[in-house]
């Protein structure tokens, strides 16, 4: 991401984190409205207790967009997770216009072209990460940890 992109996420998120309960809650209406498949992986759960967890995770995000060395094996490491939940390749695709659209949702007008691309593009690059450590956890040919090189981004 480019220094500019990563200042117009920044530059959005006190708006984002002060409204959470409303992102997150918008977040998951529109998945689960686009995904009957994504839907279904959260039977059973605490949604406050997941909503929670991801206002956590965007604000981790957005505050090591610039330092690759903390972001990517942390992102590496929750994609490795999400194996053990049944997450399938295309839900990345249902998650990241779900969480535009709840981004659009909460900050209206100040949702520029501008910053619509940069959320795309930061959430672009944590799917990348994401998918990769799911193929990894997931090839017979990783070792049996099935460690994530840390800092390399995926081809």
């Amino acid at each position: 991401m480019t220094s500019d992109q990563i200042f117009l996420v920044r530059s959005s998120w006190p708006r984002v984190a002060t409204s959470a309960d409303a992102v997150t809650s918008s977040f998951y209406k529109h998945l689960f409205a686009i995904d009957d498949s994504a839907a279904r992986l959260f039977t059973g759960l605490d949604m406050a207790a997941q909503r929670k967890k991801l206002a956590q995770a965007l604000a981790v995000v957005v505050h090591a967009l610039d330092d690759p060395d903390r972001l990517l094996p942390a992102v590496a490491a929750l994609g490795k997770r999400h194996t053990n939940y049944g997450v399938a390749h295309h839900h990345f695709d249902s998650v990241g216009e779900s969480l535009l659209l709840a981004l659009a949702d909460v900050l209206g007008n100040e949702f520029t072209v501008e910053v619509r691309a940069a959320w795309g593009d930061a959430y672009a690059l944590i799917a990348s990460v994401m998918r990769r450590a799911l193929i990894r956890a997931n090839s017979p040919s990783m070792g049996s940890t099935g460690e994530i090189t840390p800092g390399i981004l995926p081809a």
